[in-house]
């Protein structure tokens, strides 16, 4: 393998693990963003966002001299000797008016260095885009000698280290044969299997698989509601589904909704790639629909475990909430369905108070005006009418269910993540709920 000089452009969750990652596989990297502060900090090894793996590899690249943090995308191009010979967009592309990506970064990344691209080079759309954006690029950059690569990530934040390292596939679409091998070379290390394609199908992958994620996760948040009405257990039914393997066990527990950075946006967007290419794609919009009801049916659920109606009213009512983030292992608090539900609970009139292990009390995030925060979880059940567990935190199974008895107003849970042993509750003294189980 070839080591190549690269300039990845954003130090988000996917530019600042790409450019470690790449790094670490013997890559010169200079990794750019427009945020002079964290540039600095990153020059120093540190790393503002919770993912395993990520400051160790960071600080290794810094040592080794493969990684390093300019400010400006200008720069991270003339920083390597010789120019880039690869540069990786990775800036945001958030859910724009209608629904579709907004590619205003995008497009003033390119503006900005087109001019200074090293003839011969490729610039790699690895950002979320819709289907076509290659072909803009290629209109923007201008340049015949210049190709333009779609290379999707597929990065889930709190393994993003380990799923950048340990692919499924990798995915590389360009209408220039020789720019597509030369980027799926730069995993070769890899050794995992690798999709060419032409860029329109590359960038269709990646809304297309999540999608298909999000239609999962719909489909059994809807089957464990089912298994409530009929007495059945969801545990149960979603261990004999997944043993099929055509099915698999992944994305197969139930929860408040699916959230985060990418499904909502790129579910959304799939609806207006679907809308200009004048298909109605009523399977992705049922999906979205389902999602958006199940955070009211969450809300269902706690007051008839604190009121014993569906309909009870929560107003004067404390409740404390465990998990805020959007999933755990992230400090990620984008599109959180604990957080919608929470809003929800506030709209009822619950009083609320969290806890996160990725949130510290007072902190300055406007997300979380809804509710008080607080630094420790036997805090956040201090005179509650219910505790209801909404990420699903692995360190909440291993709290002292009999000291948090002896906090609470009333020894209620609500486990809206199927998290916790209910035996272990009840030894506790405390009444549990979950989501598609029998008692």
């Amino acid at each position: 393998m070839f080591a190549r000089r690269i300039a990845v452009i954003g130090t988000g969750y996917v530019g600042l693990t790409t450019g470690a990652c790449l790094a670490s596989l013997g890559h010169r990297v200079v990794c750019a963003d427009v945020d002079a502060a964290k540039v600095a900090r990153l020059c120093r090894g540190e790393v503002d966002i919770l993912e395993p793996g990520l400051p160790e590899l960071v600080a290794a690249g810094l040592a080794s001299g493969r990684l390093s943090f300019v400010v400006g995308a200008r720069n991270a191009i003339t920083e390597l000797d010789g120019g880039a010979e690869v540069v990786f967009l990775c800036v945001p592309t958030p859910m724009g008016v209608g629904g579709m990506a907004d590619l205003a970064a995008v497009e003033s990344v390119v503006d900005e260095v087109r001019d200074l691209l090293t003839p011969n080079s490729v610039m790699v759309n690895k950002s979320t885009v819709p289907v076509g954006t290659a072909g803009r690029t290629s209109e923007l950059i201008d340049r015949p000698d210049i190709a333009v690569v779609s290379n999707p990530e597929f990065l889930r934040e709190g393994s993003a280290v380990h799923d950048f390292l340990n692919p499924d596939r990798i995915v590389v679409g360009s209408v220039s044969q020789d720019a597509a091998e030369r980027v799926a070379s730069l995993y070769a290390k890899l050794g995992a299997p690798t999709v060419l394609t032409d860029a329109a199908s590359a960038e269709l992958v990646k809304y297309a698989a999540n999608c298909f994620l999000a239609m999962k996760l719909s489909y059994i948040n809807a089957v464990a509601e089912l298994c409530e009405r009929l007495g059945a257990d969801i545990t149960d039914v979603t261990e004999g589904m997944g043993y099929d393997r055509r099915i698999g066990q992944a994305c197969m527990s139930p929860g408040p909704g699916w959230g985060g950075s990418c499904l909502p946006k790129d579910t959304q967007a799939m609806l207006q790639v679907a809308d200009a290419a004048d298909y109605e794609f009523r399977l992705v919009r049922a999906t979205i629909d389902t999602n958006t009801r199940q955070r009211q049916r969450m809300v269902e659920k706690v007051r008839l475990a604190v009121t014993g109606q569906r309909g009870g009213s929560l107003s004067h009512t404390r409740i404390g909430v465990l998990g805020l983030t959007f999933k755990a292992g992230t400090d990620d608090l984008r599109d959180s369905p604990a957080l919608a539900v929470s809003a929800l609970l506030r709209q009822a009139g619950a009083e609320l108070v969290g806890y996160d292990p990725a949130m510290t009390a007072g902190a300055n995030r406007p997300e979380l005006d809804a509710l008080t925060v607080v630094d420790d979880p036997y805090l956040a059940a201090k005179d509650v009418d219910a505790l209801v567990v909404l990420t699903e935190w692995p360190e909440f199974r291993s709290l002292d269910w009999s000291r948090l008895a002896g906090v609470v107003r009333r020894p209620i849970v609500v486990d809206l993540r199927n998290l916790l042993d209910p035996d272990i509750l009840r030894r506790a003294g405390f009444a549990w709920t979950g989501l598609g189980r029998r008692g």
